[in-house]
């Protein structure tokens, strides 16, 4: 397996959205006014408009469009934990690590205290739950343990 392939296996990609984020945060400075934080703006900012037949417009802000990227990663981490190798353990360690900077931040720094970050903190837990169950139910599969092994 290549260098770059287990790099790929080892490192949580839930990391993308959340170094968005960040990104996105130095950008919207630390001014915090009666509104909220600075980031809102951004987050609140339209990318896409479009009427819908209801006659309402379908917005979809900046906020929404990092939380769906983190669904779409999600969904490719779930897919990864499949796997029983050592990489994958590696892999839940280092998501359990993105999820406790994920809540230090939300708890610390007010640009990371929204409603889209506390969204992507949550993805983030759902990752390590569910990494690891499916990595425990992979592994129970895969070693033969219940009714078929024969005494």
């Amino acid at each position: 397996m290549g260098l770059l392939r287990r790099i790929e296996t080892v490192t949580p990609l839930l990391i993308i959205p959340v170094i968005i984020y960040g990104v996105m945060s130095l950008l919207a400075g630390s001014d915090h006014g009666p509104d909220g934080p600075a980031i809102l703006g951004m987050l609140n900012s339209t990318l896409i408009s479009m009427p819908m037949i209801s006659g309402v417009r379908w917005i979809l802000t900046a906020g929404d469009a990092l939380l769906v990227l983190s669904l779409i990663v999600l969904s490719i981490e779930i897919m990864k934990s499949t796997s029983t190798r050592s990489s994958a353990m590696i892999n839940h360690v280092a998501s359990m690590f993105v999820l406790l900077f994920c809540i230090v931040m939300f708890l610390l720094v007010g640009n990371f205290a929204t409603g889209v970050f506390f969204l992507l903190t949550l993805i983030t837990l759902m990752d390590v739950l569910v990494g690891v169950i499916v990595s425990i139910v992979s592994a129970r599969r895969d070693f033969g343990v219940g009714d078929g092994f024969a005494g």
